[in-house]
C-alpha cells in the first residue's frame, strides 16, 4: 500500500475527521491559507499558463473561496441525520439516513484550471469528512509548487497530502485501494481511472469533457451572443473543459455572428492577440500542433494566427465543417470555434444529438419557447441559457457531466455527496414484538398480509 495512504487511513479509522467541528476548522484553515497565498499562486499561474491576475481572481481563486464559504455555511446541515417516512405497518420504528464520508479519497486534477480543480474537490473532501491525496497534473510545476508548499503548511499529510509526477505516478495511484476517487481529465483516461477503480469496487467520479454547443436561433441578440461566446472561448485561451466547442447558428445570422465575434475578439484583445500579457498561453508546444493540425484544410472566418514565441493563438472562428471534419471528432481544448448554419431547431437537435453528449450547451434565444424546448430535449451535464461558462460560479449548482462526459457531479451538496455514503437505518422498538412476520403463518395472518400488501 502506498504509504501515505496507511497514514491516511490509520487518520481516518481515528474518527478525527468525522466531527462536523473539525471539518468547519480545516475548511477555515484552507481558506485562510487560500488568502495568504494568492500572489504566489498568481504567480505561479503566470508563470505555466500566462493567466493575469485578474483571471486568476476570477476563475480560480475567486470562486475556489466562494466554494469554501458555502461548504462552511451547510456543512453543518449536509452532515445531519435525516428522518425518513417510515411505512404505518412498522409503526414504532423510525427510519433514517446518516451521511458518513467514503474515507480516504484520492483527487486526480488536470493542468488547465490546477488550483480550482485540485482544492475544489478538496473542500468537498473536507466537508464529508474525508482524508485526501491530491495528484496534481506535471505540466504545471510552478503552481504544483506553491500548493505544495501551501498545503504542507495548514495539514499534516496524513489528512491531506499532495503527490507530484508524471502520468505513472497517477497510473500508480489509482490502483491504490483509496475508498473513492475523483478525477477531472480527459475521456481516455477516465476510461483507465474507472476501470481501475473497478478492480477495488470503489465509487468514482470523473470530471471529464465533451464537444459543448452554442445554439443561436434566429431570434438571438446576435452581437451580446458574440461577446458572450468570445468571453467563453478567451478564458484560459479556450483551454476550458466546458468552453464552447462549436457554434450551430440559425440561417442568414453567420455572417452577422462572425463579423460580431471578430469585433469583440478586438475589443477584448486589442489588434494583436498574440502579444497581448492579458490572453492566456496554450500549454505545450504538442499542444499548439494540435491545434494547428485541426485547423489544415479548414476555411478561416475570422483570426487564424498562432505563434510558437509567444505559445498564443488567436480566437478563430472556422467554416466549412460538418460532423466529419476532423476538428469536430474530438474536443478542441483551445481557442477555435467552428461556425455552423442550422436551417431550424430540428437540424440542431439532430446535430447535436449525432455526437456523445456534452459536458455543457449554451443557448441563445429571446424565444421563451425554444428555450424551454431545447433544454427539454438535448441531453448535457450542464449550461447556461443566454450566455457561457458562468454556471460554474454558483456554488450550489451541481456540476458534471452526463454519459461520456462524466459521471456524478460536485460543487455544494453534489460535491459533499460524491465523497460521502448515504448510509440507512431503521430503528424498531424493543418493548413490544409484533407476530404477525413469523412462521407459522395462520389464517389471520395471511388476510392482514394480503390486506396490507395491496
Amino acid at each position: 500500500m502506498f504509504p501515505v495512504l496507511e497514514k491516511q487511513r490509520r487518520r481516518f479509522q481515528s474518527q478525527a475527521t468525522l466531527d462536523v467541528g473539525f471539518r468547519k476548522r480545516a475548511l477555515r484553515s484552507l481558506l485562510e491559507a487560500l488568502q495568504e497565498w494568492t500572489p504566489q499562486l498568481c504567480d505561479a499561474l503566470q508563470a505555466d499558463l500566462g493567466k493575469c491576475r485578474e483571471e486568476a481572481l476570477l476563475t480560480e481563486i475567486g470562486m475556489l473561496a466562494r466554494s469554501i464559504r458555502h461548504a462552511l455555511r451547510h456543512v453543518g446541515s449536509w452532515s445531519r441525520t435525516r428522518r425518513v417516512l417510515t411505512p404505518p405497518f412498522l409503526f414504532p420504528a423510525l427510519s433514517r439516513v446518516r451521511p458518513e464520508p467514503y474515507g480516504c479519497a484520492l483527487i486526480v486534477s488536470p493542468w488547465n484550471y490546477p488550483v480550482l480543480l485540485a482544492l475544489d474537490p478538496l473542500v468537498s473532501a473536507i466537508a464529508a469528512g474525508c482524508t485526501s491525496v491530491l495528484k496534481l497534473s506535471e505540466y504545471t510545476p510552478r503552481t504544483n509548487g506553491v500548493l505544495a508548499r501551501m498545503v504542507a503548511e495548514r495539514f499534516s499529510e496524513d489528512y491531506v497530502a499532495v503527490v507530484q509526477g508524471g502520468p505513472d505516478v497517477a497510473r500508480g495511484l489509482v490502483r491504490e485501494p483509496f475508498d473513492c476517487i475523483f478525477f477531472t481529465g480527459s475521456p481516455a483516461v477516465g476510461r483507465e481511472v474507472m476501470h481501475a477503480a473497478a478492480e477495488h469496487l470503489v465509487p468514482v467520479t470523473l470530471e471529464l469533457g465533451g464537444k459543448s454547443p452554442c445554439i443561436i436561433d434566429a431570434t438571438a441578440n446576435i452581437k451580446l451572443a458574440a461577446r458572450r461566446i468570445a468571453f467563453g472561448k478567451i478564458v484560459n485561451a479556450g483551454q476550458t473543459c466546458v468552453a464552447p466547442d462549436y457554434v450551430l447558428v440559425a440561417r442568414g445570422k453567420r455572417d452577422a455572428f462572425v463579423a460580431a465575434f471578430a469585433a469583440e475578439v478586438k475589443a477584448m484583445l486589442g489588434d494583436d492577440p498574440l502579444h497581448n500579457p492579458e490572453y492566456a498561453r496554450i500549454i505545450s508546444r504538442e499542444h499548439m500542433a494540435r491545434l494547428g493540425a485541426l485547423m489544415k484544410d479548414t476555411h478561416v472566418l475570422s483570426g487564424g494566427r498562432g505563434s510558437l514565441d509567444t505559445m498564443r493563438v488567436e480566437p478563430t472562428l472556422i467554416g466549412g465543417v460538418n460532423l466529419l471534419s476532423p476538428i469536430m471528432q474530438q474536443e478542441i481544448f483551445g481557442p477555435l470555434l467552428p461556425v455552423i448554419e442550422i436551417k431550424d431547431l430540428d437540424e440542431a437537435e439532430s446535430f447535436v444529438r449525432a455526437l456523445p453528449k456534452p459536458l455543457a450547451c449554451y443557448i441563445f434565444s429571446s424565444s421563451l419557447k425554444n428555450r424551454r424546448r431545447l433544454l427539454r430535449s438535448l441531453p448535457f451535464g450542464g449550461g447556461c441559457v443566454n450566455d457561457t461558462l458562468l454556471h460554474l460560479s454558483v456554488p450550489g449548482l451541481p456540476f458534471g457531466g452526463v454519459g461520456p462526459s462524466g459521471i456524478g457531479s460536485y460543487h455544494g451538496k453534489a460535491g459533499f455527496n460524491a465523497f460521502s455514503h448515504r448510509k440507512s437505518v431503521l430503528t424498531n422498538t424493543t418493548l413490544w414484538d409484533i407476530p404477525l412476520r413469523y412462521l407459522p403463518l395462520t389464517e389471520l395472518k395471511r388476510k392482514i398480509i394480503r390486506r396490507i400488501s395491496k
